[in-house]
């Protein structure tokens, strides 16, 4: 992979857009101090996907948009686009976006991406914003103090399997989030379980108590039934003995009767006499 082109909108002190050719052998950017040298290799960073601010001098993020002059105002917008060339002669151009409070936009070859996927194609060819193939302010004493630990990152890197490291890394987290994630299933899993248990304890219950009360509205519906049998007999054994009563009144009254009449008789035979 060989770097093509670089250019930059409203990247810290770039107010003008600007454009670096890098054609082939070696190209050098000489000025003076505060001339802007270091916001190239800079850029360079964060197109390739810098995330810390510290590490592009900056307080945060938002800082390397270009923050305005007495006589211009600031942006709202940095960009930086940065033109490939991989093995094989594809062409390839990622672009940076940062909005002012908005958070950075990714794009290869105008399509969106993530800065992971950014990364992880400057890793796979041996270079990224932290690889060995970008030294920076005072790094040429950090890689003579290096430890051997990180002179190894360091020979990684120069190698080319940053990006396996790298995608270890993100498959180690993946991982690590699937465990996660199956533990919370098993926990799930074990409180649906005990859930399950209860709802079963309940169910039972509730059979109970519906047979229950089947049993006793079925008691209830024979007792009634009972209650109104031993009505309906004693409103029976009531209505004869009225109708008796009442035919002893009857006959009562015609004896009476028949008796006033002998009466009478016997009356008029006396007068007679």
């Amino acid at each position: 992979m060989r770097f093509r082109h670089l250019r930059l909108s409203g990247f810290k002190s770039f107010g003008e857009p600007a454009a670096l050719d890098l054609l082939p052998g070696l190209t050098g950017v000489v000025g003076p101090n505060g001339c802007g040298k270091s916001n190239l290799v800079e850029a360079l960073r964060w197109v390739m996907g810098e995330r810390s601010a510290g590490g592009l001098r900056s307080g945060e993020m938002d800082e390397v948009i270009f923050g305005g002059t007495a006589r211009r105002p600031g942006f709202d917008l940095a960009e930086v686009a940065l033109g490939l060339e991989r093995d094989g002669g594809e062409e390839v151009e990622v672009v940076r976006r940062l909005g002012r409070g908005s958070g950075s936009a990714f794009r290869i070859n105008g399509r969106e991406a993530r800065a992971r996927d950014v990364r992880l194609l400057f890793a796979d060819a041996g270079t990224g914003s932290r690889g060995p193939a970008i030294i920076g302010q005072g790094q040429v004493s950090f890689i003579v103090e290096a430890t051997p630990e990180e002179r190894r990152r360091l020979l990684e890197d120069a190698a080319g399997i940053g990006g396996l490291h790298g995608r270890r890394q993100e498959a180690g987290l993946k991982l690590d989030a699937t465990l996660h994630n199956l533990a919370r299933l098993a926990e799930r899993a074990g409180a649906l379980e005990e859930r399950c248990q209860t709802l079963g304890r309940e169910a039972g219950q509730a059979g109970r108590y519906r047979a229950l009360q089947a049993g006793i509205r079925r008691f209830e519906t024979l007792l009634v039934g009972a209650r109104l049998d031993r009505v309906l007999r004693e409103h029976g054994a009531a209505t004869a003995a009225a109708a008796e009563a009442a035919a002893r009144h009857e006959a009562a009254l015609q004896a009476e009767a028949g008796a006033d009449a002998r009466r009478e008789a016997a009356a008029g035979a006396l007068s007679e006499h």
